[in-house]
């Protein structure tokens, strides 16, 4: 496994306070927020990779073109929205998406679009006939997530929380469930918890033969209901009321069911759920028997259910615990009806499993001292699972092949950094897309070995501008852990991984201010050979100004295995805060850094770690940004938290020592708390209970609200205002000179 020890004292000869050299242009937030100087080139836009496995489809404005995988040469354009007559008013020449019929003579678009959620969506769709290019209106009122059925007559949807379908031969609609209703029953489609904490939202699957349609409902007239306002220039805001289950609250209860085509008539599927149960995943098996995931409420106890089409009823085909939580994966079952792909922790680390259709584990197909982190599909022609795993370390990905029997195991990536890919139907070629913590993404098109075809974005232009702006690589470093105490969560021996920016053009012996990035939760990353986006140009920004950024990553964050990742179970933020602080009691031991000017900023689950970091290390960190946080975890969804932390019954100690809001007469340094008004994930609850709190104990801090902006505070505008505000802040905070 490859070492990343950089002993700090070597990485760089630095000062401070001087900016970029006269032949680098000076980074602006106006470049990176509001002129799009710094934007990415992507992929090609809107892929569909085609069923002869040698071409895509990709959208080009309002056309779908057809491309040749290998050489790159359109041989056809498949639909042109601007020269087909039939489409209605409704169109607004702005397809937002698209998808082939399985038998590929037809075609679902979408205009229209509006977001819901954060994944969730609505829009008009059309279902065109590629030959006569002739479209139609799906139904009369917006639609969501309409789905050719895999013998491609019919499309399934979702109106106003009822599940519909269509017989696209003789144009017939019929309404499957009439139910439905806002804030009440949706059918078909999730709620707003499933989406943001299971990342469902499309609730019904398809059966292989295209005769039945398996569905969820849930019923949340008993989850309470949030609100939030919104303000558009009107005598009143705007009430915006949603259901949103928090810590030890009542969840939507709900069921599962099988719809019949050819009967018309619909079947309950035996579940035996608790009324606190989980389904998360439905999916149908090759032989038509439909795979239920039943999850308890603790997440710590997983059932897959096989139920009967035809009667409902339930037997079990695999059973899953863990003395912590178990994370969410779907079965991949395969064609022949022999068995299924499973991932699992049980070894210690995330690996892929072939089980039979009675649950027996039959082959191990990855093991070792390393997690599987994503599952791509079974080539079972050529005997091959393709999967991405952190095999060398963890801060990197690869892209691997094995063979049905576990043997064999080959990386079909190249270069050491993040390595993604998007494989065709038979897997004959896959689109990868690969960067670093110091170059952009490029993609190329490969073969199944994963020799380059050709290359389709380079980047070349920002790597150039990288030259232009004098940009400094930022480099991988190891924070030492040596825990020996319970209070800092030990035993505990090794080390933290993280990566630090620095400027290279100063007078030796002057110490630089330092900004620490953090976000820190379960499972996650900061510290990738992954390119970080607008932030990337944010820090460099900073370093230009002389500050020294660094992220680190504490424990309970992911691909180090289980016990890293769940260390922190029962006790979030503790041991993530004990790593932060003293991650920057060591940055603060470096010739280059000035101890007494760090500070830290975090968005989400990273603002709730800020807020702690400067209310428990007051000592050692000067200021904080948080935007977003978590102040209370009893005020955040029951999903997430529980997962991690039981409810607040169960857990009082752990939810109470570790709130910032019961620390706000400890704050010492200065503290920047920012919120969304209309965040449908983090209440902006969250940051007036701080504020109350900060207030009683007479400490002040600033304070920035957004009104109608949600959890990211998306926009162009928003995000330029914020990063000036930031930035200003540092420089009031950590750049002025240490005053006595």
């Amino acid at each position: 496994m490859t070492n990343f020890r950089f002993p700090f004292a070597l990485l760089f000869t630095l000062s401070i306070g001087v900016l970029a050299s006269a032949q680098h242009k000076p980074i602006t937030l106006e470049d990176i927020w509001e002129k799009g100087t710094f934007q990415p080139k992507g992929g090609p836009r809107g892929i569909r990779f085609l069923s002869d496995g040698v071409h895509y489809s990709t959208q080009n404005d309002t056309k779908i073109d057809k491309i040749d995988l290998r050489t790159g040469e359109k041989t056809a354009t498949l639909f042109d929205a601007t020269t087909t007559t039939s489409l209605s008013p409704n169109w607004k020449k702005n397809m937002d998406d698209y998808a082939f019929s399985p038998s590929g003579k037809r075609l679902l678009l979408s205009t229209n679009t509006q977001s819901i959620y954060r994944w969730s969506s609505q829009s008009d769709y059309f279902v065109c006939d590629l030959a006569s290019q002739i479209c139609t209106p799906l139904h009369n009122q917006p639609q969501r997530y309409a789905t050719f059925s895999p013998n491609s007559s019919h499309v399934a949807w979702v109106t106003k929380n009822n599940l519909f379908v269509k017989n696209l031969q003789t144009g017939e609609t019929t309404q499957i469930t009439s139910d439905g209703k806002e804030n009440e029953i949706i059918n078909g489609a999730s709620d707003w918890c499933y989406e943001e904490e299971f990342e469902l939202v499309r609730a019904f699957e398809w059966s292989p033969d295209g005769t039945k349609i398996a569905f969820l409902r849930f019923d949340e007239r008993e989850v309470p209901e949030m609100t939030m306002e919104r303000y558009n220039n009107k005598e009143y805001p705007e009430l915006i009321k949603f259901k949103y289950p928090k810590v030890g609250e009542k969840n939507a209860t709900v069921s599962a069911f099988i719809y019949d085509l050819s009967t018309e008539q619909t079947v309950a599927v035996q579940t035996e759920a608790e009324p606190d149960d989980y389904l998360p995943r439905i999916a149908w098996t090759p032989k038509g028997e439909l795979c239920v995931t039943r999850l308890n409420r603790h997440q710590n106890h997983l059932r897959l259910l096989l139920a009967n089409p035809q009667s409902g009823k339930c037997a079990i085909l695999l059973e899953e615990q863990n003395k912590c939580y178990l994370d969410l994966h779907e079965p991949h079952f395969l064609s022949d009806g022999s068995g299924f792909v499973w991932q699992s922790e049980k070894s210690g680390f995330n690996h892929l499993y072939i089980h039979d259709m009675k649950g027996k584990e039959k082959v191990a197909l990855t093991k070792g001292t390393f997690d599987v982190t994503s599952f791509y599909g079974v080539d079972e022609k050529n005997d091959h699972v393709l999967f991405q795993a952190a095999f060398n370390n963890p801060m990197q990905r690869e892209i691997y092949s094995v063979n049905l029997k576990g043997k064999k195991i080959k990386k079909i990536s190249g270069a050491p950094g993040y390595h993604n890919a998007q494989f065709s139907g038979n897997f004959d070629y896959y689109i990868s897309s690969v960067s670093t913590l110091n170059s952009p993404a490029q993609y190329a098109v490969r073969d199944r070995t994963g020799k380059e075809v050709r290359a389709l974005e380079q980047n070349t232009e920002l790597r150039q501008k990288q030259t232009e702006y004098g940009v400094v690589p930022a480099e991988f470093i190891q924070i030492p852990l040596n825990y020996t105490s319970e209070d800092d969560g030990g035993p505990w021996q090794g080390h933290l991984n993280g990566f630090v920016m620095k400027p290279d053009n100063a007078a030796p012996g002057t110490k630089h201010p330092v900004l620490m990035f953090v976000y820190g939760g379960p499972g996650s990353q900061q510290a990738l050979d992954q390119w970080k986006g607008a932030n990337y140009w944010w820090f460099q920004m900073l370093v230009q100004q002389g500050y020294v950024v660094a992220c680190v990553d504490n424990r309970g964050t992911g691909a180090r295995g289980e016990a890293f990742k769940k260390s922190t179970y029962l006790q979030l933020g503790k041991l993530e805060t004990i790593d932060q602080i003293n991650a920057a009691k060591h940055l603060g031991t470096l010739d280059y850094v000035d101890p007494a000017r760090i500070g830290i900023f975090g968005w989400s689950y990273g603002g709730y770690m800020s807020s702690l970091c400067l209310l428990k290390g007051g000592d050692v960190f000067k200021s904080a940004i948080a935007v977003a946080p978590v102040t209370n975890w009893k005020w955040y969804d029951s999903i997430y938290t529980e997962r991690y932390m039981r409810t607040h019954r169960e857990n009082e100690k752990g939810y109470e020592e570790n709130s910032p809001v019961n620390f706000a007469e400890q704050l010492r340094g200065n503290y920047m708390l920012v919120h969304g008004l209309t965040d449908d994930n983090v209440h902006f609850q969250h940051s007036a209970e701080m504020s109350n709190r900060l207030i009683a104990a007479d400490k002040q801090f600033e304070a920035l609200l957004y009104p109608n902006r949600n959890h990211g505070i998306g926009d162009k505008a928003a995000r330029l205002h914020l990063y000036r505000k930031m930035t200003q802040f540092l420089e009031e905070q950590l750049k002025q000179d240490i005053k006595p």
